[in-house]
């Protein structure tokens, strides 16, 4: 729906808050009328809970022995990993740190079927990710997420913000295909889920520090400590920065005008003084902050309340780009270098570039619109990102069989980043744009179980409010018109829904299980296109002032069979349902592209056989599946079919798919000290359906059969292995070794030349030493050990006439020193 009215509904982002505080007070009040318990009860409900805590660390590295027991939550209720009938990879913080992981983006190595990407430059500080071939990469606020991220079962809203440290972290959970009755928010390709250390009040707490290549410096430390006997806090703080490993440089001070690549008239002019190094800048650095702090107050054996509050700053330049290809003889992107075409002088190596994040003031000499007035356009080639939330989980239980859970969250941001997506000096397209964002969640399960715990039950409610406000500035004079505009386009969000779980243990070794979820949802997004000084874009006026509403509701579904064969192993069948919410294509230059797309659908079909063998020294877990995929939303960069040559930037229902594919993961620890653990993934897409305007045949520059969706790799696989060198009392010494393996991906939905990234493996080494008493490591790491150039994103913008292929290179190898001590 599409109209010219620039009403906007008014929203209180803090009524969600409000709410929750309540049910906080009134759960509270209640507790003493209900949650009295005998006192010896009460005093070991702290004892319990660090034992749970402990049983959660999987895959420590000064275990010994078989596989450890994992907990995890994906079902609602804490179940060991073994028993759980999905596709959920669990990783310890103790295994993260064991293998040099410390951002969000890395665990998708040793994930099957899972790709995690930070973005390049365009898409700013924003995390892609993608499980099973379903997800998506588009940073744009008025796009869902097709993978959910859940920080302390609270969900992120956008991929903006998403790029997190992995700071004192209990566990991660990366849970494969729809995940929409199992957790707050539809997420039709997986979820990933993080959970923090919660406060035990034990007093212990560690520091640490790093130092490595490129005056690499990180700092964590951590703190539990008791307040009262029934308060306990725990803080977490971390600070990262290193220089840049791509260069920025100075083209007309690397090649001076009368040099070969650079006309003495009409060239391009040096910005630095003569007889430097040409640097401008380095990109790709590092520059990070994050601070966590936590509350757990049990006033009784029947209530407990964990309130978190988070802080993040993010200030670097921006994320490396080297240009690939550049093709583009047209006069008005060459500005005041009138003599210099856009073409491969610019390609300036593996590491480095020759971005200027600028674009004169002139007149266009286009065809169209000749003498067209033009600003200048100047960017600062940095990515900042600064966002802060609190969240309160409330714990109570009504009864012995009967538990009330409620989590309410407020969350908000602001992000602003630049692009030269040229990389050169020249004036083919340069952004300016940031990002204002607001969040409000609450979440209500009821868990409980009946006729002695053989049906266990959830019913829950879930509902978010959220804004987003996209002011951007856009110089793209690679167009067949003078497209310079400014945006401020609001986007409003709200989803509703309800959703029940049930679980009935037929008999001891079988097990049904179902779920169901009704979803509502509405998006309202202004579209904004004015030139600098306010007035309306010439070109851009018939989108100006422009409303596109979205409203949808959906049903989705769970059933699943679970039977223990043996002790050891357990085998499961399940069918489920999923979706990622419609909307209207946030990015139109021309009123026939502002057009809704509808909802993607995914029925998926998977079964899957979990064991642990040879009395418990081999983890082996396998899963298939397969999925139905339909009205799958790409983007698309060449659409003459909506509104003639020009600009696109078209999100469409693309068409539908069946997916197949298999997973495996195991862990192995054949004598005492030695874990060797790997995992393998196949994913094969294959479109059914291709919609005739969207690609196929009669539309060349969209996908075609034998396409697959951006970063969805066939093949992924990684392996690790440690052994823990005792060394008597002097402590311990503990060598690692890792390597993860992604097949070919395309970045694009075309798969063009430009937007293949080839295939890569890459291993990562550590030494760590631990004390006798296993307070004091010191750890020495490479990562990328082999120093493999690889690519992590591309972007391949020639099939809008612009002539422009970039890429965002993989880290070469590093090296780093840490020492931690706890105490």
């Amino acid at each position: 729906m599409l109209s010219n009215d620039r009403r906007m509904p008014h929203r209180k982002p803090l009524r969600g808050l409000a709410s929750g505080a309540a049910l906080a007070v009134a759960l509270a009040s209640a507790s003493g009328a209900w949650a009295q318990a005998p006192e010896t009860q009460s005093q070991t409900q702290p004892a319990a809970a660090d034992a749970a805590a402990s049983a959660r660390a999987a895959a420590n590295p000064s275990n010994s022995g078989g596989p450890d027991e994992i907990v995890v939550t994906a079902q609602f209720r804490e179940q060991n990993l073994q028993q759980t009938p999905l596709a959920i990879t669990a990783m310890s913080g103790a295994m993260l740190e064991a293998r040099s992981q410390t951002s969000v983006a890395s665990v998708a190595d040793q994930a099957p079927s899972v790709t995690l990407k930070p973005q390049g430059a365009a898409f700013g500080p924003a995390l892609g990710a993608n499980i099973r071939g379903v997800g998506q990469f588009d940073f744009n606020p008025a796009l869902e997420p097709g993978v959910g991220v859940y920080v302390d079962d609270v969900y992120y809203a956008t991929l903006v913000g998403s790029i997190f440290d992995l700071l004192d972290l209990d566990r991660v959970e990366i849970l494969r295909g729809p995940q929409g009755t199992l957790a707050g928010k539809n997420s039709i390709g997986g979820a990933i889920k993080l959970y923090s250390k919660k406060p035990t009040g034990s007093n212990t707490g560690y520091v640490s520090a790093t130092y490595g290549i490129r005056d690499r410096i990180d700092l964590r430390a951590s703190a539990d400590f008791k307040l009262t006997d029934n308060l306990f806090a725990r803080m977490a703080g971390v600070a990262k920065k290193q220089d840049g490993y791509i260069k920025r440089l100075d083209f007309g001070c690397v090649s001076p005008p009368g040099s070969a690549l650079n006309p003495a008239v009409g060239g391009i002019q040096p910005q630095l003084s003569a007889g430097g190094d040409c640097v401008v800048a380095r990109e790709g650095e590092v520059n990070y902050q994050a601070l966590r702090g936590q509350l757990r107050w049990e006033p009784s054996d029947r209530l407990e309340v964990n309130i978190i509050g988070d802080y993040t700053n993010d200030d670097r330049t921006s994320p490396g780009a080297v240009l690939i290809s550049a093709n583009n003889s047209t006069p008005q992107v060459r500005g005041t270098a009138t003599a210099v075409p856009y073409d491969n002088r610019f390609v300036c190596g593996r590491y480095c570039n020759y971005a200027s994040y600028a674009s004169p003031a002139g007149a266009w000499a286009g065809p169209v619109a000749t003498g067209y007035p033009l600003t200048e356009t100047r960017g600062t080639g940095r990515t900042r990102f600064e966002g802060w939330g609190v969240s309160g989980q409330i714990d109570f239980s009504l009864s012995d069989v009967l538990k009330l859970t409620s989590i309410t969250a407020y969350r908000t941001y602001d992000a602003q980043f630049s692009n030269d997506d040229d990389a050169s000096p020249l004036a083919v397209g340069n952004g300016l744009s940031s990002l204002d964002f607001w969040s409000v969640s609450q979440e209500l399960r009821l868990n409980g179980s009946l006729a002695n715990e053989a049906i266990e039950y959830t019913l829950g409610g879930f509902y978010q409010d959220q804004r987003s406000v996209y002011p951007s500035y856009q110089d793209l004079r690679y167009a067949v018109i003078p497209l310079q505009f400014q945006q401020s386009d609001p986007v409003n969000a709200d989803t509703k829904a309800v959703f029940a779980h049930v679980n009935w243990h037929v008999t001891d070794r079988l097990t049904a299980t179902a779920g169901l979820r009704y979803t509502e949802e509405h998006k309202d997004y202004t579209f904004s296109r004015k030139n600098k000084d306010g007035t309306v874009n010439p070109f851009l006026g018939a989108v100006d002032g422009k409303v596109g509403v979205y409203d949808g509701d959906r049903i989705d579904w769970r059933a699943n069979l679970q039977y223990q064969l043996t002790d050891d192993v357990m085998a499961y069948v399940q069918a489920s349902t999923g979706f990622k919410g419609g909307g209207i294509s946030p990015r139109p230059f021309n009123a026939e592209q502002v057009r809704s797309f509808n909802p993607e659908k995914l029925t998926a079909y998977e079964g899957g056989i979990k064991s642990e063998l040879f009395d418990r020294l081999l983890r082996l877990n396998l899963a298939a599946y397969f999925s139905d995929y339909k009205a799958i939303q790409l983007a698309f960069l060449s659409c003459p079919q909506f509104g003639g040559p020009g600009p696109c930037a078209l999100i469409a229902n693309a068409g539908d798919a069946h997916i197949k594919g298999f997973e495996l993961e195991t862990t192995l620890r054949p004598i005492d000290g030695l874990s060797i653990d790997g995992a393998l993934s196949y994913t094969d897409f294959q479109y059914k359906y291709i919609d005739p305007l969207a690609g196929g045949p009669s539309q060349p520059g969209g996908p075609q059969f034998g396409d697959v969706p951006p970063y969805t790799p066939k093949w992924k696989w990684s392996a690790g292995a440690q052994y823990v060198i005792p060394l008597g009392s002097a402590g311990s010494l503990t060598p690692r070794l890792d390597a993860a393996y992604q097949s070919t991906v395309y970045s694009g939905s075309s798969n063009t030349v430009g937007e293949r990234l080839r295939h890569y493996t890459v291993a990562n080494a550590r030494l760590t030493y631990r004390n006798e008493g296993g307070d004091l490591e010191i750890s020495g790491e490479v990562t990328n050990l082999f120093d493999k150039y690889y690519y992590l994103t591309g972007f391949d913008l020639s099939a809008a006439g612009s002539g422009i292929v970039n890429r965002q290179p993989g880290r070469p190898r590093e090296w780093a020193l840490t020492v931690k001590k706890k105490f």
